[in-house]
């Protein structure tokens, strides 16, 4: 206890809070409460789940973030993901499934960060999570479209939706689409006046006063989809009655979009100061963001690149900004409840098909377009994965496809380079695809030797077969580390050499390797090789093996 006061206090003295940040706080709560309600909507819950995330998630996870102006809030993509899991809940057991669900990727988050496994997301590769971020921006417009023109929904993708919308114009409630229309209006009207930050909020009342003063009864409102708390909330337990597998995949998925979408809005916030971000520390407080918002009732949170921007722009110095903005949403909950509950739905989906076309960056995708068919191919399939999977399918498949690009990129960018010795120095030339009698070869490998490198590596070895007491040197000057594809690969290529007479030699050999391959495990496979250990100088152990085969070779060559 006596060390957990001790943190605190340092905590206290070290993170300074500073009247700049009570105030940008305030432009970041009134963006917040309407976005926080549109997510609770994308996920298929009340608004309230996202305004009670939105206020835990920014205090609580805002403690512990290494990126300081790091706004820990509701997001798009982990809403969406939230709505796939909870299709087939029952409407009534929503609200207790995904409260659930929150803690459960919460404590994900904390287990990954114990496990440091920040560093496996820049893995994922950007033409992946561009696609499917893209795939959620086209899935937030066509998806909201009904909601926006008041029409009924029918369609089991936001694709289908879209096009019933549009096939059946008849179908619109035109004051709804009033409604929608004008919240639109004012959001793009506004963006680029002094009242931008607090446009979100005009795109709200505005249409809400319409609404009242017209009587139009018969459009949706925010209480129309349950009841809204007053008062200041208190946390709950979650019930484990909704404990599902999908319930356990859904959060491994919103994990996994959380987690990668935190480490995007590490590199877009440098912290004042430049002291680098820890990824890992960051998924612990995005760990304890969700835990907290799950229970306070709310629903999944994650770094938001967005809401992190709106921080930064309203002049936040530190952590306090973002976590500010969290008490200021607290107020506006206590003090505005039934208010809240009079906001009609249209202009929430209003709010969110403005925020997914600004979030498409068409310089981004003309830059993966021009980078090649692989980058190409990455962006559409996870695109249209996207478009037509459910969402936590769709994390599946752009998983898998990074996995996939990652390993043909290993094999592609291998480049087999051959070193002549010119006196004192080696000097690089094209590798000759076959070996000659007595000649000694020095090859140098620049690319990844695992699994699918190590393969390409022994298609690109110059072919022995018809030489005589042919030499073969490879180097393998800072390689660390070997696998078990990349043994077989040489031993084979090895034997094949032996068997001709000749011999391959590896220079600049790591300890570590040295240790792994041992004589002992070499002899029982029947391979020969012979070993020069890296030195200090770059060169050294290669022009060493070099002089070593020349004796070889000459001996070879004797009758």
């Amino acid at each position: 206890m006596a060390e957990v006061v001790r943190r605190v206090r340092r905590w206290i003295a070290t993170e300074r809070m500073s009247k700049a940040d009570v105030v940008a706080g305030i432009p970041g709560a009134i963006g917040g409460v309407p976005d926080g309600m549109a997510s609770g909507v994308l996920a298929g819950v009340s608004p309230v789940h996202g305004l009670y995330a939105s206020m835990a998630g920014r205090f609580f996870g805002g403690v512990g973030t290494s990126t300081q102006l790091m706004v820990v809030t509701t997001t798009s993509a982990s809403a969406l993901a939230v709505g796939s899991t909870l299709t087939d809940v029952d409407p009534d057991q929503r609200s207790g499934a995904i409260v659930l669900l929150t803690l459960i990727a919460g404590a994900m988050m904390i287990v990954a960060a114990v496990l440091r496994l920040g560093k496996y997301t820049r893995f994922v590769s950007h033409s992946v999570m561009t696609g499917f971020l893209l795939g959620i921006s086209f899935n937030i417009l066509f998806g909201q479209l009904p909601s926006l023109l008041g029409a009924p929904v029918r369609g089991s993708t936001a694709v289908a939706k879209a096009l019933h919308v549009v096939l059946h114009p008849l179908d619109f409630d035109w004051r709804a689409a009033v409604v929608g229309l004008l919240a639109v209006a004012l959001l793009l009207g506004l963006a680029h006046t002094r009242l931008r930050t607090v446009a979100a909020l005009f795109a709200l009342l505005v249409p809400m006063v319409v609404v009242l003063v017209l009587g139009w009864t018969n459009i949706g409102t925010v209480a129309d989809t349950g009841d809204i708390p007053t008062g200041i909330p208190l946390p709950h337990l979650p019930e484990l009655s909704s404990l599902s597998v999908p319930l356990v995949a859904g959060a491994l998925a919103v994990t996994l979009i959380v987690l990668v979408q935190g480490a995007g809005v590490a590199e877009s916030a440098p912290n004042p100061g430049g002291a680098r971000s820890s990824v890992d520390r960051d998924f612990t407080a995005q760990g304890i963001g969700n835990i907290f918002a799950g229970l306070f009732r709310g629903m999944p949170v994650g770094g938001s690149v967005g809401q992190t921007a709106i921080n930064q722009s309203s002049g936040a110095r530190g952590r306090w900004g973002g976590m500010w903005s969290g008490i200021w949403i607290l107020v506006i909950l206590v003090a505005l409840a039934g208010v809240v509950g009079r906001v009609p739905l249209p202009t929430l989906a209003a709010i969110l098909m403005v925020a997914a076309a600004r979030s498409i960056d068409p310089d981004r995708l003309v830059a993966i377009w021009s980078s090649g068919a692989i980058s190409r191919t990455a962006l559409v399939v996870t695109f249209v994965a996207t478009l037509l999977l459910p969402v936590t399918a769709a994390v599946g498949v752009g998983v898998g496809l990074s996995l996939l690009l990652q390993l043909n990129q290993e094999a592609i960018d291998l480049k087999v380079v051959r070193l002549r010795v010119h006196g004192d120095q080696l000097v690089e030339a094209k590798a000759p695809t076959a070996l000659s009698d007595n000649e000694i070869v020095i090859l140098d490998v620049y690319g990844s030797l695992f699994y699918a490198g190590a393969r390409t590596l022994q298609a690109k070895l110059p072919d022995p077969d018809g030489a005589h007491d042919p030499v073969v040197i490879l180097r393998l000057r800072g390689r660390t580390s070997v696998s078990a594809t990349f043994l077989h690969v040489l031993g084979d290529y090895a034997r094949r050499l032996d068997a001709l007479g000749g011999r391959l030699y590896l220079s600049g050999v790591d300890p570590r390797i040295r240790d792994v391959w041992t004589d002992d495990l070499l002899h029982a496979q029947g391979i020969h090789i012979e070993f020069f250990a890296a030195t200090s100088t770059l060169g050294e152990s290669t022009l060493a093996a070099y002089a070593d085969a020349e004796v070889r070779v000459h001996r070879e060559q004797r009758p």
